[in-house]
């Protein structure tokens, strides 16, 4: 499949320190109370450690310690890496990114996250070439399984990801991370700690060591650029 062809382009970002706690400064976890998801918000936030949470009062976090993924270890089982190598799917970037979305804020038994207020800042932040998303289609042609997120130079912030069909989501969690080690991504945010995240081989580091790794990894802010994936 083939990816858009975009220039590559290095944002000037707004100083939002006026608003934000400045995550090395600051023990606190919320670093800020208010304001939107515009994009130069967004972008001032990821690329300082701090990510949005809550609505109503919309609530921003950098957490102590923070949870990452090493792109060369995702633990899958061989039930999963069977579906993988039987490929009764087919896999897209950024074809449905909104979709995505909801089907992330899809929870039958607790109240989501993902509100109105996070699906249009974020479908902004997607369309201005900042947010992205991998899809896994089943063989009738419907969206079963996803991932997405937000990648800022080398830095790569995964929000959310689902299955509509068992094990769909660790297939598309699979996917990208193989195009984001081809791509030379060195660092995966997954943020806060749960037993999902955990079984598939995140862990923590303290809040000092990720934002020296974030440092790097933002160092020259572009856009990414998704190279072709072999499926």
């Amino acid at each position: 499949m083939e990816f858009p062809n975009e220039e590559t382009y290095i944002p000037k970002i707004r100083d939002f320190s006026d608003f934000f706690l400045s995550p090395k400064e600051t023990k606190e976890e919320v670093v800020g109370i208010g304001g939107d998801l515009s994009v130069s918000r967004l972008l001032y936030a990821y690329t300082h450690g701090i990510f949005p949470w809550m609505d109503k009062p919309l609530l921003w976090f950098s957490l102590d310690p923070r949870a990452i993924f090493d792109l060369n270890v995702l633990h899958l089982s061989r039930k999963v890496h069977r579906k993988i190598r039987q490929k009764k799917y087919t896999i897209t970037m950024n074809h449905a990114f909104e979709q995505v979305m909801r089907c992330c804020s899809y929870r039958s038994e607790e109240q989501t996250w993902i509100t109105d207020t996070f699906l249009k800042g974020f479908t902004e932040f997607h369309r201005q070439g900042y947010a992205h998303s991998l899809e896994v289609w089943n063989e009738e042609g419907l969206l079963s399984g996803g991932v997405y997120g937000v990648a800022i130079g080398k830095f790569f912030a995964g929000e959310s990801m689902f299955s509509f069909e068992p094990d769909f989501g660790k297939i598309a969690l699979h996917y990208l991370f193989h195009i984001l080690k081809s791509d030379g991504f060195i660092l995966f945010d997954t943020q806060q700690m749960n037993p999902v995240t955990l079984s598939l081989g995140a862990y923590e580091i303290p809040k000092s060591k990720f934002l020296e790794r974030l440092s790097m990894a933002v160092e020259v802010p572009t856009k990414w650029r998704p190279s072709r994936l072999e499926i």
